[in-house]
C-alpha cells in the first residue's frame, strides 16, 4: 500500500517510476573477505546512478545476527534487499518474511532456497571445473587434497560437484588419488590452513596437488605448504589480490576471477528494477531448479580462470595494478617480466 501511494502520489507529479526514492538494503555475511568491499563499492555506484540509497548491515559470520540485521533493515522501510547469507538454511525465515511483506529478496552470490527469491551469481559449478582443470593440467597423476568452502554455504557443493566432474575419469583410473578432504568452516583461511596442515601430517607430506575452493582457503592452504617447504599446484577463486600476487609467484596455479564489479553491479539493477515492478522481467534471467526442487528466476554471470598465461588480463581490466601484482616478483610470468 505505501509502494502504491508514492507510485501514484510521483505519478501525478509528472514523473516516472525510476524517479521514486528508492532504498535499498544490504545483508552482508560479513567482510572477512577482500571481494566483499569490491561487490559493495559497485552496488553503491549502481544505486547512485539510479539515485537510490543504499543501507546495509553486517552480520560479522553470525546467522543469529543476519536474521535481526535483515528484520532491522525491513524495520527502515527498504523496497529491496540484497543478501550474501551466512547459513543458507538459517536465513530462510528472513527471507519468506520480507517476500510476505512485498519486498524483493537478491540472493547474492549465494543460494537462498526459496521460490520468491531472485538468485544472483556466477556459474559455480563452472568454477569448480575451471580449478581442478588448471590444476589437473598442471599435476595430472598423484595424491590430491580437497579443501572445501564451508558446509553451510550450497555454493561449496556446488564447486565440489564441478571439480568432481573433472577429476573422475582420474580418479577412476587411479592416475590420482583424493588423499584428504575436508569443509573449511566460515570459509576462514585459518581454518583452511589448520585443515591442510593436519591432511600433510597424515600423509607424512606425500600431497601433490590442492583443490581449494577460493582464495581464502588457498591463501591457508599455501601458508601450511609453505611451512613444509612445499610448492604444489593450488587452486583458488575471487581473484583476490594476494591471490593473484601467488599466481604472479608461482604458489598458487589459477584463481578463476569473478568480476565483483559485474556482480555487484546487476545485483544494485535489479533491485531498482524488481523495487519498481516485481513483475518486470529481468534480462538474462531464467527459471532455475535447485537441486533440492526448488525453482526461481536466476542470473548465472560468467567466470574466468586466471593462470601465469593470462594474468595481464587483470591488470588490463582495471582489477589489480601491476605493481600490487608483481610483488615480489622477479622473474614471473608476463606482465611481471
Amino acid at each position: 500500500m505505501k509502494k502504491t501511494l508514492l507510485l501514484a502520489a510521483t505519478l501525478a507529479l509528472g514523473y516516472t517510476t525510476s524517479a521514486l526514492a528508492l532504498t535499498v538494503g544490504v545483508s552482508w555475511s560479513n567482510f572477512q573477505e577482500e571481494r566483499w568491499k569490491t561487490d559493495e563499492a559497485a552496488i553503491k555506484a549502481a544505486l547512485e546512478a539510479a539515485g537510490a540509497t543504499y543501507v546495509s548491515t553486517d552480520a560479522q559470520s553470525s546467522s543469529a545476527k543476519q536474521l535481526s540485521d535483515i528484520e532491522s533493515l525491513m524495520a527502515q522501510g527498504v523496497d529491496a534487499l540484497i543478501v550474501l547469507a551466512q547459513d543458507t538454511q538459517a536465513i530462510i525465515p528472513a527471507v519468506s518474511a520480507a517476500a510476505d511483506e512485498g519486498i524483493p529478496v537478491i540472493a547474492y552470490d549465494r543460494l537462498i532456497e526459496d521460490a520468491r527469491a531472485f538468485y544472483l551469481t556466477f556459474d559455480n559449478v563452472e568454477v569448480g571445473r575451471m580449478q581442478a582443470r588448471a590444476v589437473f593440467a598442471a599435476a595430472p597423476t598423484g595424491n590430491y587434497v580437497m579443501i572445501k568452502g564451508s558446509p553451510t554455504d550450497p555454493n561449496a557443493d556446488f564447486l565440489r560437484g564441478g571439480q568432481q566432474e573433472v577429476l573422475q575419469a582420474a580418479i577412476d583410473s587411479g592416475a590420482i588419488k583424493i588423499v584428504g578432504e575436508a569443509y573449511t568452516d566460515g570459509w576462514l583461511p585459518a581454518n583452511a590452513q589448520r585443515n591442510m596442515e593436519q591432511i600433510l601430517t597424515a600423509q607424512n607430506n606425500k600431497v601433490d596437488a590442492v583443490v581449494a575452493s577460493n582464495d581464502g582457503t588457498a591463501g591457508g592452504a599455501v601458508a601450511a605448504l609453505t611451512a613444509q617447504g612445499m610448492v604444489v599446484p593450488v587452486s583458488g577463486q575471487d581473484g583476490d589480490h594476494a591471490a593473484l600476487n601467488r599466481v604472479a609467484l608461482g604458489t598458487q596455479t589459477v584463481s578463476v576471477w569473478k568480476d565483483a564489479r559485474d556482480l555487484g553491479k546487476a545485483a544494485a539493477e535489479i533491485a531498482v528494477a524488481l523495487a519498481n515492478d516485481a513483475a518486470k522481467p529481468i534480462e538474462g534471467a531464467a527459471p532455475w531448479t535447485s537441486p533440492s526442487g526448488t525453482t526461481m528466476n536466476a542470473l548465472f554471470l560468467a567466470p574466468m580462470p586466471i593462470t601465469k598465461d593470462n594474468l595481464s588480463a587483470v591488470v588490463d581490466a582495471g582489477w589489480i595494478t601491476k605493481e600490487t601484482l608483481c610483488q615480489g616478483v622477479t622473474a614471473g610470468p608476463a606482465p611481471c617480466n
